[in-house]
C-alpha cells in the first residue's frame, strides 16, 4: 500500500548482496552497496524502513535468508520500494521478472540505481526485457561452454577437473591421463581380492583400513560405495583396439596403437541439478540447504575418452563384477521394529540421523543399538562425540517422558494449535490464493508456447526466434513450478498439523497411563511422527528430547531418567 499523498515519505528496503569473498574484495562489498542505497534514499526522500543484506549467498536461488525476510515484509503492506544497487543483487534473468511481479502485487516497485531502468510501467518493461537478454546470454555461455568441453573429448582428450581418477595423474597439458603406479598397485590389489581370492566387498574395504592405506579422499575409512565404483568403471578394465574404435572419432582412431589396450573415460555421463531448499524447525527458525539430484543422461550421448590401459588383467575385473552383481544392502534392523528410525533420532554430534544397528555375541545372543553413520563409516575421529546406544534403554526413557506428555490433552492442544499459528504466520505467502495465481501463470506460458509455434508455422517466427523464445518459456516455466510446487507442500503442512491434532487428543485424550504401557511400537512410532518427536543423544549424557507442540517447554519436565546410561561397547557387527 503506497503512501505517497504528501503527508507521508515514501518508505523503502535497501536491499544488499554478495555472492562470497570474491566479490567482496572487487568492489561490490556490502557495505560499498549500503552506502550508495542509502545517499539515493536521502536524495529521493524515502524513509528507509529497514536494511537487509544476504552475505555469501548465491543470485542464482531466489531461497536466501535475507530475500524471505524482504518477501514477508513487503507481503505484510506499507512498503513502497525495495532498492538494490544492481538489478541482478536480488535475483537474475527470468526470476528477477517474476519477483517484481510479485512486489507489485503488494503495491511495491523493485528499483535497481545502476541499470538505467525508472520505475514507471516502461521503465519496468525496459527492466523486464533486460533480465530475459540477461538470463538468456547467461544461458548461450554456458551452452558454449559445455559445447568446447564436449568438443575436447570427441577430440579425445581429458576434461580435466579438481582431480583426476585414483590410479591415474594428469599429463604437463592436463588433457590426458598418466598411469599412477603407486595408486594402481592399490586398484589391482582391490580387483585380485574381489576376482581371484572371491573375497567379499566389505572384507576388502576392511583390509585396506587395516593396512593404513589411506582413501581417495584422505580418509582413513574406505566407503564401499567408491569400491564398488571402480569394479563398475571402464577406466580400469582394458579394451581391445577393435572394441575402442566404434566409440571413437576416425581422428581419435588413427593415434591409437591396433596393438594395444586402452580404458575408458566417459565424458557427459551424468548430469546433476542442484537446487536450494528452505527447511522450517518448530521454533520458527529456517535453514537452508542445496540438494542436489544426479541421473544418467542417455547412453548415446555418452563420449569416450581413451585413456592408458591400467594394466590390470581383464579376466580379474569380469570375475569382480561378477561377484557384485547380486549384492544387495541388507538390512541392519533385523526383525524388530525400530521406534526411534525414520528422522527421530539424531546424532549430537554431526547432526546425522542415528542408524538401525543389529549385533551377534558369540554368533548366537542379538543386541540391538543405534550408531551414528558418521562415526560407523568414518571412524571415531569423524565424530568423537557420538557413542553407540543400547535400544532396549533409550527406547523406554524416551517413550516415559512423551507418555506424561500424551496424558495432558490441554497441553497438547495448546502445542498444535501454537505449532499451528506459527506455521501459518511462516508460510502466509502460500495461501490458496498465491497457488491459484501461479496455476493461472503456468496455463498463460503453456498457452504462450502454443501462440510462438503456431507463429513459425506461418513464417512470422525464425528458427532461432522460436528456439529463443520456447527457452524463455521453458526457464520461466520451471520457476513457476518449484514456487507451485513450495506452495502447495506449505498448505499441506498445516493440513497435516490439524489432522495430526485432531487425531492425536481423539486418540489419548482419555487414556491413562496404564492403558499407554501396552502401545505397540509401531503405534509408538506413529505417535512420534505425529508429535514431530526429536531426541538428540551424544554418548556422554542424557539424551535430549524435544517436540516443536511443546512450546519451549522440555518434553520431559524433570529432565532425563537418572538411571539413563548409553549402554556398554558393541562387539562386531553381523
Amino acid at each position: 500500500m503506497p503512501s505517497t499523498n504528501g503527508n507521508h515519505p515514501k518508505r523503502a528496503i535497501l536491499y544488499t548482496r554478495v555472492s562470497g569473498d570474491k566479490q567482496r574484495d572487487h568492489g561490490y562489498s556490502l557495505s560499498d552497496q549500503q552506502r550508495e542505497l542509502r545517499e539515493w534514499a536521502e536524495e529521493e526522500g524515502y524513509e528507509v524502513l529497514e536494511e537487509v543484506e544476504d552475505g555469501a549467498w548465491s543470485g542464482g536461488f531466489l531461497e536466501r535468508p535475507g530475500l524471505d525476510q524482504v518477501r514477508e515484509r513487503v507481503a505484510a503492506g506499507g512498503v513502497d520500494a525495495v532498492v538494490v544497487l544492481f538489478r541482478d543483487r536480488i535475483a537474475r534473468g527470468i526470476q528477477a521478472q517474476l519477483l517484481s511481479e510479485e512486489l507489485a502485487e503488494h503495491g511495491c516497485k523493485l528499483i535497481a540505481l545502476n541499470a538505467q531502468v525508472d520505475d514507471s510501467p516502461e521503465g519496468e518493461l525496459h527492466g523486464g526485457m533486460l533480465d530475459l537478454i540477461a538470463g538468456w546470454e547467461r544461458k548461450k555461455i554456458a551452452e558454449r561452454t559445455r559445447r568446447g568441453r564436449a568438443q575436447k573429448a570427441r577430440e579425445g582428450k581429458i576434461v580435466a577437473g579438481r582431480l583426476p581418477n585414483y590410479g591415474f595423474k594428469y599429463n604437463e597439458a592436463r588433457d590426458s591421463y598418466l598411469v599412477d603406479e603407486e595408486q594402481i598397485r592399490v586398484v589391482r590389489r582391490m580387483f585380485y581380492m574381489l576376482g581371484v581370492e572371491a573375497k567379499p566387498l566389505n572384507a576388502v574395504r576392511l583390509t585396506l583400513q587395516r593396512e593404513g592405506i589411506v582413501s581417495p579422499t584422505g580418509s582413513k575409512t574406505w566407503a564401499p560405495k567408491s569400491l564398488r565404483g571402480w569394479v563398475l568403471s571402464d577406466l580400469y578394465r582394458p579394451h581391445t583396439y577393435s572394441e575402442i574404435v566404434p566409440l571413437v572419432s576416425e581422428s581419435v582412431a588413427a593415434r591409437l596403437d591396433p596393438d594395444k589396450r586402452y580404458g575408458i573415460w566417459w565424458f557427459n555421463r551424468h548430469r546433476a541439478k542442484l537446487r536450494q531448499v528452505v527447511e522450517h524447525d518448530g521454533d520458527g527458525g529456517r535453514g537452508y540447504k542445496k540438494r542436489q539430484r544426479v541421473s544418467d543422461n542417455p547412453r548415446e550421448e555418452w563420449i569416450a575418452v581413451p585413456v592408458p590401459d591400467s594394466g590390470i588383467p581383464v579376466e580379474w575385473i569380469d570375475a569382480a563384477r561378477a561377484s557384485i552383481k547380486d549384492n544387495r544392502r541388507s538390512s541392519s534392523a533385523g526383525d524388530r521394529l525400530w521406534e526411534l528410525s525414520g528422522g527421530i533420532l539424531f546424532c549430537a554430534g554431526c547432526g546425522r540421523r542415528m542408524v538401525a544397528n543389529r549385533v551377534l555375541y558369540n554368533g548366537t545372543k542379538p543386541a540391538y543399538y543405534y550408531r551414528c553413520p558418521t562415526r560407523q563409516q568414518r571412524g571415531q575421529e569423524a565424530c568423537p562425540t557420538s557413542r553407540h546406544q543400547r535400544a532396549d534403554k533409550l527406547e523406554p526413557l524416551v517413550w516415559a517422558c512423551v507418555r506424561d506428555l500424551l496424558t495432558d490433552p490441554e497441553r497438547l492442544r495448546r502445542g498444535f494449535d501454537k505449532l499451528i499459528e506459527e506455521e501459518r504466520r511462516l508460510f502466509d505467502r502460500a495461501s490458496e490464493g498465491e497457488a491459484r495465481r501461479l496455476r493461472e501463470k503456468l496455463e498463460e506460458i503453456a498457452n504462450k508456447r502454443v501462440l510462438a509455434q503456431d507463429l513459425a508455422l506461418d513464417g512470422l517466427l525464425t528458427r532461432e526466434e522460436l528456439r529463443t523464445k520456447l527457452s524463455e518459456l521453458d526457464e520461466a516455466k520451471e520457476v513457476m513450478e518449484k514456487e507451485l510446487e513450495a506452495c502447495v507442500q506449505r498448505v499441506e503442512v498445516i493440513k497435516a498439523l490439524e489432522e495430526d491434532r485432531d487425531a492425536t487428543l481423539a486418540a489419548f485424550a482419555e487414556s491413562v497411563p496404564e492403558d499407554l504401557d501396552y502401545l505397540a511400537p509401531e503405534e509408538r512410532h506413529r505417535v512420534y511422527k505425529m508429535l514431530r518427536l526429536r531426541v538428540e543423544v551424544d554418548g556422554q549424557g542424557p539424551p535430549v528430547i524435544t517436540a516443536p507442540l511443546t512450546i519451549g517447554e522440555p518434553v520431559c519436565k524433570n529432565g532425563a531418567s537418572p538411571t539413563w546410561s548409553p549402554g556398554r561397547r558393541a562387539g562386531p557387527t553381523s
